[in-house]
């Protein structure tokens, strides 16, 4: 009998255009698709892979409060909450180079549609969780402290990463920290870019922009025996690579959960993806770094953590190992 495993991702489509080699194809929904459709196409050794797709602040939490999945995505910022029951894989990884999470707001604000506004206290910014790597990045580019997060934690609105966007335009927040797709579509609702996180750290560090992480359980060699993290992270890493090689197919499977975050978004039927568009927002963050972080991966996740540690943003780190 195989030993099952439970593989956490977000339901966004680059995360979804990973996995599906290993767990089969889903719905949204997290139910296998029928017949040879829902099988792996690979051979997964002893174990079976069962897929869960969930928002991202949702798996940050529950890896921060239960570590009950053998496998899930993570904010990088969430590795230091779970750095001693966790380890990241070298595959999974999503990464800009030069871009990343988009601070927008509406033209027309009272608040004013600068950055200067943004740091006021009176100003709320919906965001996709306080734990998420998109926040940590604009914690650092306002020049948030520790301070300022426990003055201020109220004026953030943690929502649903496809909801963000809405409550902008609606007037529910004053500005939002999109990610995922929100970073193509916002200026279809009549946003305004105020700032581009990843831009900014590229000027400021010349590295990648670290967002997304996978992460192994540390003790799966203890309860499946000596070399078993190694083990799955191998599976995983060709899970990745069939994906990419087979990028037309993967990008196709992915179009119903792009189309999911809309309907919950509870937009209007003219604004649901196209297929073009998910290629595009799929080549941006299923690179080569997805494939294999290496070094540079590695470093940029390592600079990031101990910048957000240096400024009372995160816990420290440390060195980052990766399997």
């Amino acid at each position: 009998m195989s030993i099952p495993l439970t593989l956490a991702h977000s339901p966004d489509p680059d995360d979804a255009f990973m996995w599906w080699p290993l767990t089969g194809k889903i719905n949204p929904d997290g139910t296998p698709q029928p017949g040879a459709e829902g099988k792996p196409r690979l051979d997964t050794g002893r174990f079976s892979f069962r897929a869960l797709p969930a928002d991202i602040h949702v798996l940050n939490r529950r890896a921060i409060e239960r570590a009950d999945l053998e496998i899930t995505a993570l904010s990088a910022r969430a590795y230091c909450d779970v750095k001693d029951r966790y380890i990241i894989t070298r595959c999974g990884g999503s990464f800009g180079d030069g871009y990343g999470p988009k601070l927008i707001a509406r033209a027309n604000s009272n608040h004013g549609a600068n950055l200067d506004a943004m740091r006021s206290p009176t100003t709320r910014i919906a965001v996709p969780g306080m734990q998420t790597t998109a926040f940590l990045l604009l914690g650092l580019a306002l020049g948030f402290t520790r301070d300022t997060l426990a003055a201020q934690r109220s004026r953030f609105i943690e929502l649903p990463f496809e909801q963000i966007i809405g409550a902008v335009a609606r007037g529910e927040a004053d500005a939002g920290l999109v990610i995922h797709e929100g970073q193509l579509t916002f200026i279809d609702a009549g946003l305004q870019l105020l700032l581009d996180v990843g831009v900014w750290w590229k000027q400021r560090t010349g590295l990648l922009t670290p967002l997304g992480v996978n992460a192994v359980r540390r003790d799966l060699d203890q309860l499946h025996g000596p070399g078993t993290v190694h083990e799955v992270a191998a599976l995983l890493r060709r899970s990745v690579a069939y994906s990419m090689d087979h990028r037309d197919e993967s990008t196709r499977y992915t179009l119903p959960f792009a189309l999911a975050n809309v309907d919950r978004a509870g937009k209007q039927s003219e604004e649901k993806p196209t297929l073009e568009r998910i290629e595009r927002y799929c080549k941006m963050y299923v690179t080569e770094e997805t494939r294999d972080m290496g070094e540079k991966g590695r470093q940029a996740i390592e600079r990031l953590l101990r910048d957000g540690a240096a400024a009372g943003l995160c816990p420290d780190a440390g060195t980052v190992a990766l399997a």
